[in-house]
Protein backbone atom coordinates (compact mmCIF):
# COMPACT_ATOMS: atom_id res chain seq x y z
CA UNK A 1 0.00 0.00 0.00
CA UNK A 2 2.87 2.43 0.74
CA UNK A 3 4.30 2.11 -2.78
CA UNK A 4 1.65 4.56 -4.06
CA UNK A 5 2.38 7.22 -1.44
CA UNK A 6 4.38 10.32 -2.38
CA UNK A 7 6.32 11.98 0.45
CA UNK A 8 5.04 15.51 1.04
CA UNK A 9 6.94 16.32 4.26
CA UNK A 10 9.91 14.17 5.28
CA UNK A 11 10.44 12.74 8.74
CA UNK A 12 13.36 15.13 9.24
CA UNK A 13 11.26 18.17 8.28
CA UNK A 14 8.47 17.07 10.64
CA UNK A 15 10.86 16.66 13.59
CA UNK A 16 12.61 19.98 12.92
CA UNK A 17 9.30 21.84 12.81
CA UNK A 18 8.09 20.18 16.02
CA UNK A 19 11.26 21.38 17.75
CA UNK A 20 10.56 24.93 16.53
CA UNK A 21 6.93 24.78 17.71
CA UNK A 22 8.00 23.44 21.12
CA UNK A 23 10.51 26.28 21.48
CA UNK A 24 7.83 28.88 20.71
CA UNK A 25 5.28 27.25 23.05
CA UNK A 26 7.90 27.06 25.82
CA UNK A 27 8.62 30.80 25.41
CA UNK A 28 4.94 31.74 25.29
CA UNK A 29 4.09 29.74 28.42
CA UNK A 30 7.25 30.63 30.36
CA UNK A 31 6.50 30.70 34.10
CA UNK A 32 3.29 28.72 33.60
CA UNK A 33 2.31 25.15 32.95
CA UNK A 34 0.41 24.10 29.86
CA UNK A 35 -2.35 21.50 29.70
CA UNK A 36 -2.30 19.70 26.36
CA UNK A 37 -5.47 18.19 24.97
CA UNK A 38 -4.49 15.56 22.43
CA UNK A 39 -7.25 14.98 19.89
CA UNK A 40 -7.27 11.24 19.24
CA UNK A 41 -6.35 9.34 17.27
CA UNK A 42 -4.54 11.36 14.66
CA UNK A 43 -2.61 13.78 16.85
CA UNK A 44 -1.13 11.22 19.26
CA UNK A 45 2.27 11.01 17.48
CA UNK A 46 2.48 14.80 17.20
CA UNK A 47 1.33 15.38 20.80
CA UNK A 48 3.90 12.99 22.25
CA UNK A 49 6.81 14.37 20.25
CA UNK A 50 5.77 17.95 21.01
CA UNK A 51 5.26 17.34 24.75
CA UNK A 52 8.74 15.80 25.06
CA UNK A 53 10.28 19.01 23.70
CA UNK A 54 8.27 21.61 25.63
CA UNK A 55 10.38 22.87 28.53
CA UNK A 56 7.61 24.24 30.81
CA UNK A 57 5.56 21.85 32.97
CA UNK A 58 3.10 19.85 30.85
CA UNK A 59 -0.03 17.92 31.74
CA UNK A 60 -1.99 16.01 29.13
CA UNK A 61 -5.48 14.71 28.56
CA UNK A 62 -7.17 13.09 25.60
CA UNK A 63 -10.33 13.68 23.66
CA UNK A 64 -11.71 11.75 20.71
CA UNK A 65 -14.08 13.31 18.22
CA UNK A 66 -15.28 12.13 14.85
CA UNK A 67 -16.53 13.89 11.76
CA UNK A 68 -15.10 11.56 9.11
CA UNK A 69 -15.89 7.95 10.00
CA UNK A 70 -14.21 5.93 7.24
CA UNK A 71 -14.73 8.55 4.55
CA UNK A 72 -12.27 10.85 2.76
CA UNK A 73 -14.49 13.90 3.34
CA UNK A 74 -15.89 15.25 6.61
CA UNK A 75 -19.58 14.63 7.23
CA UNK A 76 -19.89 18.05 8.89
CA UNK A 77 -21.33 16.50 12.06
CA UNK A 78 -19.04 16.33 15.10
CA UNK A 79 -19.49 13.54 17.60
CA UNK A 80 -17.59 13.25 20.91
CA UNK A 81 -16.36 9.68 21.23
CA UNK A 82 -14.24 10.25 24.38
CA UNK A 83 -14.43 13.31 26.61
CA UNK A 84 -11.72 14.68 28.90
CA UNK A 85 -10.91 12.90 32.16
CA UNK A 86 -10.05 16.09 34.09
CA UNK A 87 -11.45 19.57 34.51
CA UNK A 88 -9.74 22.33 32.53
CA UNK A 89 -11.09 25.14 34.69
CA UNK A 90 -8.42 27.81 35.31
CA UNK A 91 -5.80 25.96 33.22
CA UNK A 92 -3.81 27.23 30.26
CA UNK A 93 -5.05 24.79 27.63
CA UNK A 94 -3.52 23.97 24.27
CA UNK A 95 -5.56 21.80 21.90
CA UNK A 96 -3.22 19.60 19.84
CA UNK A 97 -4.62 18.63 16.45
CA UNK A 98 -3.10 16.68 13.58
CA UNK A 99 -4.80 18.57 10.74
CA UNK A 100 -7.30 21.39 10.31
CA UNK A 101 -9.45 21.01 7.25
CA UNK A 102 -12.91 22.64 7.21
CA UNK A 103 -12.46 23.99 10.75
CA UNK A 104 -15.87 22.69 11.85
CA UNK A 105 -14.53 20.18 14.37
CA UNK A 106 -12.20 22.68 16.01
CA UNK A 107 -14.80 25.44 16.08
CA UNK A 108 -17.11 23.01 17.87
CA UNK A 109 -14.35 21.98 20.31
CA UNK A 110 -13.34 25.57 21.06
CA UNK A 111 -16.95 26.47 21.87
CA UNK A 112 -17.39 23.34 24.02
CA UNK A 113 -14.09 23.75 25.90
CA UNK A 114 -14.42 27.52 26.35
CA UNK A 115 -17.62 26.88 28.32
CA UNK A 116 -15.50 24.88 30.80
CA UNK A 117 -13.67 28.06 31.91
CA UNK A 118 -10.01 27.49 31.06
CA UNK A 119 -7.65 30.40 31.87
CA UNK A 120 -6.60 30.39 28.22
CA UNK A 121 -7.39 28.21 25.22
CA UNK A 122 -5.21 28.01 22.12
CA UNK A 123 -4.75 25.63 19.20
CA UNK A 124 -1.66 23.95 17.82
CA UNK A 125 -1.89 21.91 14.63
CA UNK A 126 0.71 20.00 12.70
CA UNK A 127 -1.02 20.58 9.35
CA UNK A 128 -3.33 23.31 8.12
CA UNK A 129 -5.38 23.28 4.90
CA UNK A 130 -6.66 26.86 4.67
CA UNK A 131 -8.16 26.25 1.19
CA UNK A 132 -10.73 23.94 2.79
CA UNK A 133 -11.76 26.24 5.63
CA UNK A 134 -15.50 26.86 5.93
CA UNK A 135 -15.44 27.96 9.58
CA UNK A 136 -13.08 30.58 10.94
CA UNK A 137 -10.75 29.12 13.57
CA UNK A 138 -7.94 31.04 15.26
CA UNK A 139 -4.86 28.80 15.27
CA UNK A 140 -1.89 30.04 17.29
CA UNK A 141 0.68 27.41 16.24
CA UNK A 142 0.85 25.86 12.77
CA UNK A 143 3.43 23.28 11.76
CA UNK A 144 2.88 23.28 8.01
CA UNK A 145 0.36 24.84 5.65
CA UNK A 146 -0.46 22.28 2.96
CA UNK A 147 -2.54 22.18 -0.23
CA UNK A 148 -5.89 20.43 -0.45
CA UNK A 149 -4.68 16.85 -0.79
CA UNK A 150 -5.54 13.74 1.24
CA UNK A 151 -2.54 13.06 3.48
CA UNK A 152 -1.49 10.10 5.60
CA UNK A 153 1.31 9.23 7.96
CA UNK A 154 2.58 10.55 11.26
CA UNK A 155 -0.78 9.81 12.87
CA UNK A 156 -3.01 10.59 9.89
CA UNK A 157 -4.83 7.61 8.48
CA UNK A 158 -6.86 6.20 5.66
CA UNK A 159 -9.41 3.77 7.12
CA UNK A 160 -7.21 3.35 10.22
CA UNK A 161 -4.15 2.41 8.15
CA UNK A 162 -0.86 4.23 7.44
CA UNK A 163 -0.74 6.19 10.73
CA UNK A 164 2.68 4.72 11.52
CA UNK A 165 4.49 6.22 8.54
CA UNK A 166 7.23 8.51 9.93
CA UNK A 167 6.52 11.19 7.29
CA UNK A 168 3.49 12.98 5.79
CA UNK A 169 2.55 11.46 2.46
CA UNK A 170 -0.08 11.91 -0.24
CA UNK A 171 -2.08 8.94 -1.48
Amino acid sequence: MTENIKVMISEEEVQKRIEELADQISKDYEGKSVHLICILKGSVFFSCDLAKRITVPVTIDFMSVSSYGNELVSSGRVRIVKDLDESIQDKDVLIIEDIIDSGRTLAYLVELLSARSPRSLNICTLLDKPERRVTDVKVKYVGFEIPDEFVVGYGLDYQQNLRNLPYIGVI
